[in-house]
């Protein structure tokens, strides 16, 4: 009988702490404003990855004409619109923290890894990088109420 009681006690907890570990890893979904508030990104799931797109642009474009991603360093991407492209790819979630992921910016048309990390219920830190996660610059996005 303790065996049994030990047994379910065991298979509780690690129900529940499995439970408690998706709802940390699904607490980055929703809308972000970028660093400027120039733009909002949506953060959602997709087969256990998280990945962002961009929903929302202050200046989606420019003589009534969207904007472009004229940046890209793949010549084949150029021109395709910036409104709902898809920057944040393949985050894992893994001891508090997305990370094994990409950012895109279209700014300079690269591809970064980078790391996302919640500060707080409100902020987000992102960070890209090449290479060693040390070299790069952070950022923080705030949440869209």
């Amino acid at each position: 009988m303790k065996k049994i009681l030990m047994s379910l006690c065991f298979g509780f907890f690690l129900m529940l702490s499995s439970t408690i570990s998706a709802q940390d890893a699904d607490a980055i979904l929703g809308e972000w404003y970028t660093t400027e508030k120039d733009a909002r990104i949506e953060i959602f799931k997709d087969q256990n990855k998280y990945h962002g797109r961009i929903i929302w642009m202050d200046e989606p474009e420019i003589d009534g004409k969207p904007v472009l991603d004229e940046n890209n360093v793949d010549k084949s991407k150029k021109g395709r619109p910036i409104m709902g492209m898809r920057l944040l790819n393949d985050f894992k979630f893994n001891n508090g923290k997305w990370d094994d992921g990409t950012i895109y910016d279209p700014r300079d048309g690269k591809t970064y890894s980078c790391t996302l990390k919640k500060k707080n219920d409100n902020t987000l830190e992102v960070r890209g990088y090449v290479g060693v996660s040390l070299i790069g610059k952070t950022v923080e996005w705030t949440k869209v109420k």
